[in-house]
């Protein structure tokens, strides 16, 4: 009897690693920090590199309202891969260190590994400084991002000199960083943080980032906006891979990211959103800084 157990027990192991590695489909999630349809544009040319390199029969593209649901998909199963803020990863990091891997960040044009929190207002509303917005009405991009919640929760009270609820009539989310720039247009936040290259021309929106691509899509004109004040660099967020994959398509996939860049520059571009130039190895270490700010302000 123990032995039929044991010979059991070894088929079952053998069954699901077989299963294991077995897999037919990979999903990419969008996180709705862009509009919708533009995301999945900017990621069809990545679903399709990805079929070829890694042989599975499909790349499916998950597009999702907001960055929680990609995160809930990333710890859950549901998702294979996903490139989010360094907030994002560190809400995953801070359930389950276990559940994903960040394996590559981009540089940008200049060649650094950082962005900034841009905090943007109206170039009619006669704000200039953050001195003008006391009392006032601030919209933040998500309460998963890291350059539109994380960090302005983190470096504003210090400039400030007061807590951001003391300092601000009313505070709220504008449902990812276009969709937020777009209500500041609109007067429904006198100011409002997105994130940004921080360096480039400005009537470009800079050389990368939400508004950036704004601009390139003709739903800005810089001309509209000014920006009020910016944060400390940020590390750039994490291309992510889920550990539920198993090790031999994990490496295929990494090693298609990581060639993008030079295979492809234009859908390397896009999917980074903007004049971009490479992807770079990180680990958890590289987001340790901001694990720790999370934790210190969201808690997880």
């Amino acid at each position: 009897m123990i032995r039929k157990l044991l010979l059991a027990t070894v088929a079952l192991t053998l069954s699901t690693a077989a299963f294991a590695q077995d897999v037919s489909v990979l999903r990419i999630g969008l996180d709705g920090s862009e509009n919708e349809a533009d995301q999945i544009r900017n990621t069809q040319c990545v679903a399709d590199g990805l079929k070829a390199a890694t042989g599975v029969a499909e790349v499916q593209i998950f597009p999702s309202p907001d960055y929680n649901g990609v995160i809930q998909g990333l710890l859950g199963g549901t998702i294979d891969i996903a490139s989010m803020g360094a907030s994002s990863y560190a809400s995953i990091y801070l359930k389950d260190p276990e559940a994903v891997d960040p394996i590559l960040t981009y540089t940008g044009s200049d060649g650094s590994s950082g962005y900034y929190t841009l905090m943007v207002a109206r170039a009619d509303s006669g704000i200039k400084t953050l001195a003008d917005l006391k009392g006032k009405k601030l919209g933040f991009a998500d309460p998963d991002s890291t350059s539109g919640y994380l960090i302005p929760n983190v470096a504003l009270p210090a400039e400030l000199g007061m807590p951001i609820d003391q300092y601000f009539a009313e505070t709220g989310f504008g449902g990812g960083h276009e969709n937020l720039v777009l209500a500041v247009l609109d007067g429904q936040f006198d100011a409002g943080t997105t994130f940004g290259s921080g360096v480039g021309e400005w009537a470009e929106g800079y050389s990368g980032g939400n508004l950036h691509q704004m601009v390139a899509k003709g739903n800005l004109d810089m001309d509209d906006i000014v920006e009020v004040w910016r944060s400390p660099l940020i590390p750039n967020g994490p291309l992510m891979v889920s550990n539920k994959l198993p090790a031999e398509l994990k490496t295929k996939v990494e090693d298609y990211f990581k060639q993008l860049p030079k295979t492809d520059l234009a859908c390397f571009q896009a999917y980074t959103q903007g004049a971009n130039t490479d992807y770079i190895e990180v680990d958890p270490s590289f987001y340790q800084t901001i694990i720790d700010a999370r934790k210190s302000v969201i808690g997880g």
